[in-house]
């Protein structure tokens, strides 16, 4: 290969990489603006959206196993709506029961049904129900609680801001690999890092915001733990959802958000700190 070669190939590899951080900037800022907007507005419009959120991340876990447009799948994303239905009403309330009626339901779709159906298949399904739609469902929970209009930015400090201080610090003191086979780049170092600088992160937000808590005694101290807590959590929710890619072959759950990947791409940590940092604070006040 010449030079020219070799000049126009790296060209042509920059204006790609350049492109790619193009659309994931552009779709950053959207997501974030969307947030800024639904988030401290709660009520409808964030129930819509997580219930939208859950659903979309149901789809494609569904269409990892191969359900998502199968008769098994609709039944996932009915009890889901289900679900939601029961929360608007009773949020916090009747969790047990509707994990139960999910099962209970996909179980009864397995027998009548059988044999189409291996129960392993079934398995899978309710266990898409509850880490799509249950767990996410904690984002519009934590906002409904006391002082969740900045209890619940928590959830973005804990998952966003623990990747990036654990990518700061991965890259610049990490050398102890964390899960050499799933995630090579990931080190025990970046982990503490995250973690830590979770736990700052909240501690200065609820220290900027004190003055508007009224049912958190001493918000500094409750937002750091709460948010290590789900820091710590929010690396198991981005291996989770690694591993299944990895065990089915696939780089992206979807290309619905243009540099991202989907909603399992993109919103994989913060599925897991929002239940986290709901119970966390509950225990903690």
């Amino acid at each position: 290969m010449t030079d020219q070669e070799n000049q126009e190939l790296k060209k042509g590899q920059n204006e790609r990489k350049l492109s790619s951080f193009r659309k994931r900037l552009i779709s950053g800022i959207l997501l974030i603006a969307i947030a800024a907007v639904v988030v401290p507005s709660g009520g409808m419009p964030l129930f819509f959206t997580t219930l939208l959120i859950s659903l979309l991340g149901l789809f494609e876990l569904y269409r990892v196993f191969g359900i998502e447009k199968k008769s098994l799948g609709y039944v996932g994303y009915l009890t889901v709506i289900a679900y939601y239905i029961l929360m608007l009403f009773h949020p916090g309330e009747y969790f047990t029961l509707n994990i139960i009626v999910s099962l209970m339901a996909l179980m009864a779709f397995y027998v009548i049904t059988y044999p189409a159906y291996k129960i392993s298949m079934v398995a899978k399904a309710f266990m898409c129900v509850v880490y799509a739609g249950v767990m996410t469902s904690y984002l519009y929970l934590t906002r409904e609680m006391p002082d969740g209009r900045f209890l619940v930015w928590l959830i973005f400090i804990a998952s966003w801001g623990s990747d990036t201080c654990a990518y700061c610090v991965g890259m610049l003191i990490g050398k102890h690999k964390m899960t050499p086979i799933l995630s090579p780049k990931k080190t025990i170092e970046g982990a503490v890092g995250g973690v830590l600088g979770a736990a700052l992160l909240g501690f200065l937000y609820a220290f900027l915001f004190r003055r508007h808590f009224t049912m958190v005694a001493n918000p500094p101290l409750t937002s750091a733990i709460a948010s290590a807590i789900a820091a710590l959590i929010s690396m198991i929710g981005d291996l989770t959802a690694s591993g299944i890619k990895r065990d089915y072959g696939i780089k992206d759950y979807s290309n619905l958000i243009p540099g991202h990947g989907g909603i399992m791409d993109r919103f994989d940590s913060m599925i897991f700190t929002a239940p986290v940092i709901y119970f966390a604070l509950t225990f903690i006040k």
